[in-house]
């Protein structure tokens, strides 16, 4: 007898188990299908373990500095045990999975391990949008349901040309199981996972070579904060190249073990060798082999195509997260699921809106965003005015020691509104969060500036900040 439910979820990530949660809750009958792990990507090879490693690497980095705070240690006493660093992520993730497997029970959510496949009519129900299950035993088992929501995340892309051989050649789920650090990397690919790989590998000591084909790092963020984290990196030993177009075809394992790879640069030719290579290019949905073909369900560039509420151009088969394109996060896609179920229940959520969604980078030092660049601004015809406050200003970032970064806020000159905010220091991705609120409450720099703000803490740069847009800045 297939098993029959209100809503179905095929994937177990963010997206999809928030949206899970969110279906019981109100009260429906749901099936969570998901064929390795609950919690997807993001808890067992994205979010959760690289952020385990970025920690290790922080204290790591803070004891080698430690006397510029008046305490000694030895550094030749200090050691890496880069065993027990993967370790503790393992136990991180470990305690993280036990309490999203304890949520799926405490919801009464049905949890099925296995591969999900949707099928066309059949004799279990007259539309497509039912799933085949096939078991870890073999087995199959049919999920019929009211409502379908696809979750299927992402997986890394590679260049074409490159082989990925998890030797020589990685992607990020390849280094996040790495048994030792290698002496030198080539990190292909200056986006958020490139950067995050490149700070946290200098700082366990590997020698570490950043290439981005375009012109700047991170070029999604802020031109200005783009700039600080070049520069940032550039002094703690990352060798930063950008506007590199790597010849793939080039690439060899020389009979050392390592990697050597060609370059065009717009100052020659470049020969890049190390020891490894991680490849962080950007991700691709999981679209395919899930059975779509069996639908009207359309997709486009390997994305599934949806409304602004998820809705596919099948109206009872949802879609959220990696799967859809977009903003490939774990937090947007967990919005997505709710906004989903919402809208399946026939509320009236607000439409996903990509450009409100903040955006964080975990390296050091940390960069966080939320809604538009001031180039971005510019371009759809903002008549714009800006805030800067550098953190050096700020008393509590001197205490800290972590006086690089600043934060912007650019605004509507004619409205007032808050157009964007813009973070690259200490903390900047708990910062965010404030700014978020403002921009989502509609919120103008002059109200957040009035606002109270605590002394001495990080968030006055953001409090200064909007109250420089209209020169009121009290620190600067």
């Amino acid at each position: 007898m297939a098993i029959q439910v209100d809503i179905a979820v095929l994937g177990g990530g963010p997206g999809g188990y928030t949206a899970a949660i969110r279906a019981a809750q109100a009260g429906k009958k749901v099936a969570l299908i998901e064929r390795d792990k609950l919690g997807g990507t993001c808890l067992h090879q994205g979010c959760i373990p690289s952020k385990s490693l970025l920690r290790s690497a922080e204290v790591y980095r803070t004891i080698l500095t430690s006397a510029q705070y008046g305490i000694n240690v030895n550094s030749d006493e200090v050691s890496l045990d880069f065993d027990r660093v993967q370790e503790r992520k393992r136990e991180t993730v470990d305690q993280l999975y036990r309490g999203l497997q304890s949520l799926m029970k405490k919801h009464g959510i049905t949890v099925i391990q296995g591969k999900g496949r949707v099928i066309g009519p059949s004799i279990f129900s007259p539309r497509s949008g039912s799933l085949a299950v096939e078991l870890a035993d073999g087995e199959m088992e049919s999920v019929v349901s009211t409502n379908l929501i696809i979750a299927t995340g992402s997986r890394p892309r590679l260049l074409p040309g490159l082989k990925r051989d998890g030797i020589h050649i990685l992607t990020s789920d390849d280094a996040l199981e790495l048994d030792k650090l290698p002496a030198s990397i080539l990190i292909v690919g200056g986006g958020v996972i490139g950067v995050e790989w490149a700070s946290l590998m200098q700082d366990f000591g590997v020698d570490v070579t950043l290439i981005e084909a375009g012109s700047r790092l991170i070029p999604g963020e802020d031109a200005e904060v783009s700039a600080a984290l070049a520069r940032s990196l550039g002094r703690r030993g990352v060798r930063v190249l950008t506007s590199v177009e790597l010849q793939s075809q080039t690439c060899e394992i020389q009979e050392s073990g390592g990697v050597s790879v060609k370059g065009v640069t717009p100052d020659g030719d470049v020969t890049l060798v190390a020891e490894k290579m991680l490849v962080c290019v950007g991700r691709e949905g999981n679209a395919d082999g899930i059975g779509l073909e069996n639908t009207d369900v359309r997709t486009n560039n390997g994305f599934i195509v949806t409304n602004e509420f998820g809705q596919t151009t099948e109206p009872h088969i949802y879609a959220i997260g990696d799967v859809v394109g977009g903003i490939q996060l774990a937090h947007a896609a967990a919005h997505e699921g709710l906004v989903a179920v919402d809208h399946i229940m026939g509320a009236k959520p607000a439409a996903v809106d990509h450009h409100l969604i903040p955006k964080c980078i975990y390296s050091s030092p940390e960069v966080a965003s939320y809604g538009y660049t001031e180039d971005a601004a510019r371009t759809r015809g903002y008549d714009i005015k800006v805030g800067k406050i550098p953190f050096q200003a700020i008393g509590k970032a001197i205490v800290l020691g972590e006086q690089e970064g600043f934060a912007k806020v650019i605004a509507d000159r004619k409205s007032g509104d808050i157009l964007g905010v813009h973070l690259i220091g200490p903390h900047a991705t708990d910062l965010i969060s404030e700014a978020a609120l403002a921009g989502w409450l509609n919120a103008t720099p002059w109200e957040v500036g009035a606002m109270i703000h605590p002394h001495p803490t990080l968030s006055e740069a953001l409090g200064e900040a909007m109250l420089a847009v209209d020169g009121k800045a009290i620190v600067y």
